[in-house]
C-alpha cells in the first residue's frame, strides 16, 4: 500500500463517500433524530466540497482530511443508528 497521496486516490475516496452516501438510508424514528440526521449528512456533504476544493487547489493533504472527515459523517449516522447501512461492512463500519 502506498503512503503517498495522489489526486488519484483522493477520487477514490470522494467516488467512495459518494457510494455510501447514495446507499445509506434514513433510519429516523422521530423529528429530533431526523434533525440531528439532517445536520450529519449537511457535515458530510460540506466535507466533501472542501475536499473538492481543496484538490483542485492542490493541496492534497488538506483535501484527503476532508474526505475522511466526510466519510466518518456517514460512518457515523449508520454506526449510532439514524441510517442504515444495508449491511455493507465495506462501506460502513456495522454495529
Amino acid at each position: 500500500m502506498s503512503d503517498t497521496i495522489t489526486l488519484e486516490r483522493i477520487e477514490r475516496y470522494l467516488a467512495l463517500t459518494a457510494e455510501a452516501r447514495s446507499k445509506a438510508t434514513p433510519s429516523t424514528t422521530s423529528k429530533l433524530d431526523e434533525d440531528r440526521l439532517n445536520e450529519m449528512l449537511r457535515m458530510c456533504d460540506d466535507y466533501a466540497a472542501d475536499a473538492r476544493h481543496f484538490a483542485a487547489e492542490g493541496d492534497l493533504v488538506s483535501s484527503f482530511g476532508a474526505i475522511n472527515y466526510a466519510h466518518a459523517w456517514l460512518d457515523a449516522a449508520v454506526r449510532i443508528g439514524l441510517m442504515d447501512g444495508h449491511g455493507d461492512d465495506r462501506l460502513f463500519t456495522l454495529p
